[in-house]
């Protein structure tokens, strides 16, 4: 059941722009070196993700064992080629799509949910492509597809910052073995968001999390895990964060608060966040947020044809507004309203 054109366009609007900030290449950001001592920030005024109320229409347990996503190819290539092949992917319960600016994953199915995840999960979903690049054209460059949560078609609009949107995943750390050989950005949550730049502008940017693969020597053999880094500073810098470990699950969430920052949280495990697992917080690019587009999950790999992707795992995606009206006005939605 493809989706329509019209609905393709729209879902995806928050991956269409083609700001400066995110070209084809996610590794175009300068990053913090690890060790870099970091400043230690105030936690005034910043919100743990899952705070507040559900945004309604919005999030997905991947528990219905009918759970399925058609992928229409050939995909988007919009960040290469600035060509989008609607009609795009969708799942079937309507709360997922394909991102118009990168094209979907290759693969996207419910899996049974991995050992230690949330406590009565049966369903997760699992992400991992191999053609990431233009269709039909391999750059044997890095490239990455995206899976976008269509919050404007399932909520009905944007989500202004003033009501402090913020959203939490689980992400589940594949073993070493089922790894695509590249020791660097795999996997990546972020949010498409609208802020003001520091000439006054309106323009998109797409702050997050990422996860790259790393390897040390450990009593003289190899010792693979991830590495979390944020996006990111004033600057636009890449941070380095927890490192984690393969086969276990990290719990990672984001909130935008109505000054425009962008706070970060990431631990291991699957319970909720807490103030304790506060990263950081920017005005990521030294822009302030003032409306909530989406979130999405970014896939990377070599775009060589061989090269097939690390298959990661999320349950439980959700999105929270800690701060909305509790009402449904004349001109904007509210929460709590039936």
């Amino acid at each position: 059941m493809p989706v329509s054109r019209r609905r393709f366009l729209l879902g995806s609007a928050a991956a269409i722009a083609a700001g400066s900030l995110a070209g084809s290449q996610v590794l175009a950001e300068p990053r913090v070196p690890v060790g870099t001592e970091l400043p230690k920030q105030s936690t005034q005024g910043v919100v743990v993700p899952g705070s507040g109320q559900r945004v309604p229409n919005t999030g997905d347990d991947f528990e219905d064992a009918e759970w399925i996503y058609w992928p229409q190819h050939p995909k988007s290539s919009y960040n290469i080629d600035e060509q989008i092949r609607a009609p795009g992917g969708m799942s079937k319960n309507g709360k997922w799509v394909e991102a118009a600016k990168r094209g979907t994953p290759d693969v996207v199915k419910r899996v049974p949910t991995p050992p230690g995840g949330i406590p009565g999960s049966k369903g997760a979903l699992m992400m991992q492509t191999l053609y990431s690049g233009v269709p039909g054209r391999l750059s044997n460059a890095d490239q990455q597809d995206d899976l976008l949560q269509d919050v404007k078609g399932r909520f009905g609009s944007d989500i202004p910052v003033s009501w402090t949107p913020n959203c939490t995943v689980r992400v589940w750390v594949p073993p070493a073995d089922k790894w695509e050989m590249r020791y660097d950005y795999s996997f990546g949550f972020r949010a498409g968001l609208m802020g003001q730049t520091p000439k006054g502008k309106s323009d998109e940017f797409w702050p997050g999390i990422f996860l790259e693969q790393q390897f040390d020597l450990k009593n003289g053999e190899k010792h693979s895990f991830v590495r979390a880094r944020i996006r990111g500073d004033e600057w636009g810098r890449d941070l380095p964060g927890p490192a984690y470990e393969c086969e276990s699950w990290i719990t990672m969430g984001m909130s935008f608060t109505p000054d425009g920052r962008c706070h970060f949280f990431c631990k291991g495990g699957v319970e909720d966040l807490t103030i304790k697992d506060h990263f950081g917080s920017w005005y990521s690019y030294n822009w302030r947020a003032h409306t909530f587009l989406a979130y999405f999950f970014n896939i990377m790999n070599r775009d060589d044809g061989r090269s097939l992707s690390s298959p990661w795992i999320i349950d439980d995606p959700a999105l929270y507004a800690a701060t909305a009206p509790l009402q449904r006005s004349a001109t904007r939605p509210g929460l709590g309203a039936k």
